[in-house]
């Protein structure tokens, strides 16, 4: 039984086959070819005997390894790895058929190679998933065949394999690595640094034209006997919360994501930084209910406990209830934060709606309501319309960007910051409002 199942036929054996159909037919004409073709039948048999024994008789003749990494990352190309070795004292070929998980609908998976004695081969590819979750590995399928190419062997490493796909921890990585370099520019990030007037004093040092008098460190200037001033710093630790509307208007996909999942990346992405600067980072999801609710920390190791509930986000994409998010944030937000809301309006009669709820949780404090261009839109604009239908067309998509602008600026007219912003661009964005209001002094 285990033979039969690793035992199967090589495409070139019905090619073979066929050319003896044709020599037997030609023989009903041409007798002279009928002990030719029988010939070649015995040759053939023996070939086929003679393959099989050279296929069967080396004991693990091949070891191959699929390498996952402990997470994958969603919306970003994870590399895998395949290693195969090969013990045939003859050179091989090699069909390699991975399983990949149903969340890629790949069913034709295939790369070919060929390994002589000893050969060791390093095979890399990639994946892009574009949801969270848990992703199986089928059987890795190794097809092995002679020079011979009549029969192939079938080895199977590696069956069901479980990975979970995490938020975009490659995107985090790359702010992280960005945030310590001098390149921030080159990558749409703006390092700023403000020297502040809070109460955190940083150090004490020479006074210069144009630094406030009313610093003056008098006894630091008696010992010194020249000008000394207090410089202080922006108070760090401040709380800062990403909130996470999961509700139906986030369900929208762009680039094959969802607006859901670009929020739940970015926040990632921004409670990293805003921890590496030391602030405090938490976190809020809600749709018709509270889901989730994680108080404002200021530990590097609290980043895991934001990744592991980002990663259980889960919704049924109802209608999101804002009075239900201003209650909540009154009753267990006391101290003066820095809010950052992810969702998203289509139509300015919705963010009215809501905008007594916005305007409410404003005055207590700093909310930034973070939404979303439709770039569909934006690529009907731009092509000419070329008939009527296309002229309707780009005319209601014109409305419906317009709408967004004065969206935008009905918020700022109630006090409250915006970021309206492509799904692709919402980590630099944020990453940088978030940069101006640090510097601004605004909280």
């Amino acid at each position: 039984m285990r033979f039969l199942k690793s035992f199967y036929i090589h495409n070139k054996l019905f090619w073979y086959l066929a050319f003896l159909v044709a020599c037997f037919v030609l023989s009903f004409w041409l007798p002279v070819i009928y002990p030719i073709a029988w010939i070649l039948t015995y040759l053939l048999v023996a070939l086929f005997v003679l393959d099989l024994y050279l296929l069967y008789t080396t004991p693990n003749a091949i070891e191959g390894s699929r390498n996952l990494p402990k997470k994958l990352s969603n919306s970003d190309q994870n590399v895998l790895e395949i290693q195969l070795k090969s013990r045939y004292p003859f050179k091989v070929s090699l069909s390699i058929i991975d399983e990949l998980p149903v969340q890629f609908q790949k069913r034709d998976f295939e790369y070919r190679t060929t390994l002589s004695r000893g050969d060791a081969f390093l095979y890399n590819y990639s994946v892009r998933p574009v949801e969270r979750g848990e992703y199986v590995f089928g059987n890795l399928n190794l097809y092995a065949s002679s020079p011979l190419q009549i029969v192939k062997r079938r080895f199977v490493f590696q069956k069901d394999q479980m990975v979970p796909v995490y938020p975009s921890i490659i995107q985090m990585q790359q702010y992280d690595f960005l945030a310590m370099s001098n390149k921030l520019t080159q990558f749409g990030l703006k390092k700023i640094r403000r020297i502040g007037h809070t109460q955190e004093f940083e150090q004490i040092k020479e006074y210069i034209k144009g630094d406030d008098v009313r610093t003056l460190n008098w006894k630091a200037t008696a010992k010194k006997n020249h000008l000394m001033v207090n410089q202080y710093q922006d108070e760090r630790s401040q709380p800062i919360y990403s909130i996470i509307d999961t509700g139906r208007v986030m369900k929208m996909p762009f680039n094959g994501l969802s607006l859901l999942d670009y929020a739940i990346n970015s926040t990632l992405a921004f409670s990293n930084v805003a921890l590496k600067r030391n602030d405090k980072t938490g976190m809020v999801t809600f749709s018709k209910n509270i889901e989730t609710f994680v108080p404002a920390v200021q530990k590097i190791s609290h980043l895991n406990v934001i990744l592991e509930k980002l990663y259980n986000i889960t919704t049924e994409f109802s209608d999101s209830d804002f009075g239900l998010l201003y209650a909540h944030i009154k009753r267990k937000i006391n101290q003066r934060s820095l809010l950052l809301l992810y969702s998203n309006f289509e139509h300015i009669s919705a963010l009215k709606r809501q905008l007594p709820y916005l305007s409410a949780i404003a005055k207590k404090h700093v909310l930034v309501v973070i939404f979303f261009e439709n770039t569909e839109l934006e690529s009907l604009i731009s092509n000419p319309a070329e008939d009527l239908q296309a002229i309707y067309h780009k005319t209601i998509a014109e409305k419906f960007n317009l709408e967004k602008k004065l969206m935008q600026r009905e918020l700022q007219q109630h006090g409250i910051q915006t970021i309206l912003t492509k799904p692709e661009d919402l980590t630099i964005n944020t990453i940088n409002k978030y940069l101006e209001i640090k510097a601004r002094g605004i909280i």
